[in-house]
């Protein structure tokens, strides 16, 4: 008799695939116990020395001289550290002009109202310029002789951000020459530069003769062929790259040495092309654009670009020039190809440039007239 609540327990009998199953893994791990796979990338895994795996060659790390380490800590600390933030941030406006200004008075229509946002520095490298603005009366700077396509070119360019990084409030230093004007009016300038944190410099690679064919092996170990570029020098630079410039010592004097005209081989290389544009393709290649906010003419082809008279300023012009949304580039090579890239603005598409030159001084007065139409459009 059952007892109460007691419930009958059928035999329990296991499926014939469990026991299958059971039968076929026993069997493979018999055979990789007894037939260790050979190729050497593989494994035998119930062995007690691991896994027989192919070594991969590393990759050579480049030794540093003590220079390049000194240099390297120092560079990486300026663009580590974060920048003193101004509550009245200012652009620095620096002039480099062998003598007068020819364009003071479109400058001091430009500045006007606008007094407590900008500074002016100006390296005048022959003559003293007589100054017909306030904005520019007082503002010269201690400056020497510079001679077209050597260092004291690069020399200058320095001079001048050391000047104007006295002033904490600088936050953005546009580098701008006796031939340069303006193309939009000052609170666009403005909110372009400081509501953004690159610096406009122009950079690209040339493989012509131009370009890499002026790179010398005498700058190695320091710098390599592979980050040489090339640029215009007119540069928009953010405090913490101006700073990185005025700091940076080794790499200038490479180009100082090895970068001149009239180099072995009857070679010309120039360092205000080449020197900025290769120190940040080397440690903060994505801290630049790659273009300039100042345009140039290069469309003739010519070993200098297009200069403009009076007849060719007209409105129609200058808006042509406001509104170009894409940096050209020509390469130096037999191919010479076209290279463009859209002009992004904290990742927007936007009219590529503020400043423009060559202009001659007797464009002046038809750049006066037209200034506040085609700067309000």
């Amino acid at each position: 008799m059952k007892e109460a609540g007691s419930r009958h327990r059928p035999h329990v009998k296991g499926p014939k695939w469990i026991v299958i199953l059971v039968f076929m893994v026993s069997i493979f791990l018999l055979t990789v116990y007894t037939y260790p796979p050979t190729s050497p990338a593989s494994c035998n895994l119930l062995s007690s020395g691991g896994c027989a795996v192919e070594e991969i060659p590393a990759i050579p790390v480049k030794e540093l001289t003590d220079e390049e380490t000194a240099a390297h800590v120092v560079i990486r600390e300026i663009l580590h550290t974060p920048t003193i933030q101004s509550k009245n941030p200012k652009i620095a406006f620096m002039f480099l002009t062998p003598g007068p200004l020819p364009f003071e008075r479109l400058w001091d229509m430009f500045f006007q109202g606008h007094d407590d946002r900008f500074t002016v520095y100006i390296h005048a490298s022959r003559e003293q310029p007589v100054h017909v603005s306030r904005y520019f009366a007082g503002r010269d700077i201690h400056s020497e002789k510079v001679v077209w396509g050597k260092i004291s070119m690069v020399d200058a360019e320095r001079r001048l951000l050391a000047n104007a990084l006295k002033d904490p409030d600088n936050q953005q230093f546009v580098l701008l020459s006796d031939s340069c004007v303006p193309i939009h009016n000052f609170d666009y300038v403005y909110n372009f530069l400081i509501f953004t944190n690159v610096s406009f410099l122009d950079s690209f690679e040339d493989p012509g003769p131009h370009g890499i064919g002026r790179y010398s092996e005498h700058m190695l170990p320091e710098v390599e062929m592979q980050y040489f570029r090339k640029a215009s020098q007119w540069f928009t630079l953010k405090r913490q790259h101006a700073i990185l410039v005025t700091a940076d010592y080794l790499y200038y004097t490479k180009f100082r040495l090895y970068c001149r005209p009239g180099m072995e081989g009857n070679r010309n290389c120039y360092s205000d092309e080449h020197y900025l544009p290769t120190l940040f393709k080397m440690f903060d290649p994505n801290g630049i654009t790659s273009w300039s906010v100042t345009f140039v003419d290069w469309s003739e082809m010519k070993w200098h670009p297009r200069s403009f008279r009076a007849q060719d300023v007209t409105f129609e012009l200058l808006k042509t020039m406001t509104s170009i949304e894409t940096s050209v580039h020509f390469t130096s090579d037999e191919k010479k190809k076209v290279l463009t890239r859209p002009c992004l603005w904290n990742g927007m598409k936007r009219p590529c440039y503020l400043f423009a030159r060559k202009f001659y001084p007797e464009t002046l007065d038809n750049l006066m007239h037209l200034f506040s139409n085609y700067t309000s459009i």
